[in-house]
């Protein structure tokens, strides 16, 4: 089943969200609703927020994962280092419909957090993969593109 995506004026998109404590059934049944939302919706990440849940959860697309050897699942993260390397590209977001907008992201950047199994992962992202992880973990934070 497919959720609905929210749009900026909701509030949860603007807030700090709440650390899951537990991978429940719950938790895993939303991770698998979030994958067909985005993947229905052309997006190559989607946040919990997106879909109106106040949980620091994020996914990305599973080619783009599989091609970097990397989760697809995202819980609990925080990005440890970035490099001043830094790029512009123009980015979207789900819950800004038409809304497209220059966003500079540093190129190489270390994240750390847990899979959807609540495994803890550290590891390396540069180039596009960086630049996902880093849009995906703003939403964590509360923040949007039109807020860079």
């Amino acid at each position: 089943m497919s959720l609905n995506l929210i749009e900026e004026k909701e509030e949860v998109l603007h807030k700090k969200l709440e650390p899951i404590k537990e991978i429940t059934p719950e938790i895993k049944e939303l991770i698998s609703e979030m994958k067909e939302t985005m993947v229905e919706n052309d997006g190559v990440g989607l946040a919990a927020n997106q879909v109106g849940r106040d949980l620091q959860l994020f996914i990305i697309d599973e080619e783009l994962a599989q091609e970097s050897g990397v989760p697809s699942v995202y819980i609990n993260t925080e990005i440890t280092d970035e490099s001043n390397d830094d790029a512009f590209l123009e980015e979207g977001c789900l819950s800004i419909p038409g809304y497209f907008k220059e966003v500079k992201r540093s190129k190489k950047i270390r994240i750390k957090g847990l899979d959807e199994n609540g495994k803890k992962f550290k590891m390396k992202a540069t180039g596009f993969l960086a630049r996902v992880l880093q849009h995906e973990n703003d939403h964590l934070n509360g923040i949007l593109i039109k807020d860079k």
